[in-house]
């Protein structure tokens, strides 16, 4: 059985995690799979939206198979992991379609980094978020990680979760911003992804890319980050001359991306 499932469902490209019966542990060659498919999507292409799954619902995804650090021996292999996880999450972070985690159940380690690194999180009220390794696998988190999460929740929440190593439940990450929306049952949270990508498959490609790209470069550069080619992008572009008539030709308009 396939450990990583990929279908496309009219415009809106899905992502199963497929190992139920490990809560969804990820294996090397699952991370791996996933960045090639998020870096396979193309802008203007007839992918708009990408939705990431767990099968099952006890989990999203359980973090990294545990089993595969058995073979770490040197220290390049912990550094190997740890700039293979980076590639990866910024890969997801970077696909220039938006992203949905829609999550049920367990979101830990290696499955709330992906969740994170998505643009938008949806969850049932079984959410358990966070990073237990400090009562698990005693590894850690790289700067390039914990930049990002910092980001999403705060530096201060942040380290609480990591030294305390306790797991963020549904009502709070709703009240930080973790995820959007809480839904009662995992059917429920299938459903709701698939009627947000449904509704933003139909805005503007251009826009959003430039959106997404412009708050990745304002967190890993700073205020000082350029955006310059974004807005020339946008401005430029054939979808914003069509936007234009649209809205004075009161018609819907018809985006490209391009």
């Amino acid at each position: 059985m396939d450990e990583l499932l990929y279908e496309v469902r009219g415009r809106t490209g899905h992502i199963t995690l497929n190992r139920p019966e490990a809560r969804n542990a990820l294996t090397f060659d699952m991370y791996e799979k996933l960045a090639e498919i998020c870096r396979g999507i193309q802008l203007g292409s007839h992918i708009k939206v990408l939705i990431i799954v767990g099968a099952g619902d006890r989990a999203f995804a359980a973090g990294t198979d545990m089993a595969q650090f058995r073979s770490f021996t040197d220290p390049q292999h912990a550094l190997d992991y740890e700039k293979k996880m980076g590639d990866v999450l910024d890969d997801v972070e970077r696909c220039p379609v938006p992203t949905i985690a829609a999550i049920t159940g367990a979101c830990t380690g290696g499955g709330a980094a992906i969740a994170a690194a998505c643009d938008l999180r949806i969850s049932d009220t079984r959410l358990k978020f966070g990073f237990p390794i400090a009562r698990t696998l005693g590894n850690c988190l790289s700067v390039g990680n914990l930049n990002r999460l910092s980001a999403l929740i705060g530096a201060g929440r942040l380290r609480e979760i990591i030294l305390t190593a306790r797991l963020i439940e549904a009502d709070e990450a709703k009240v930080i911003g973790l995820v959007s929306e809480v839904l009662t049952e995992p059917e429920a949270v299938h459903a709701r992804a698939a009627e947000l990508a449904d509704k933003i498959a139909g805005h503007a490609p251009l826009t959003m890319r430039a959106t997404k790209e412009a708050l990745r470069r304002l967190r890993t550069d700073g205020p000082g980050a350029e955006g310059s080619d974004l807005i020339v992008d946008c401005y430029m572009s054939s979808d914003f001359k069509e936007g234009i008539e649209a809205f004075l030709g009161k018609r819907k308009p018809e985006w490209k991306g391009r």
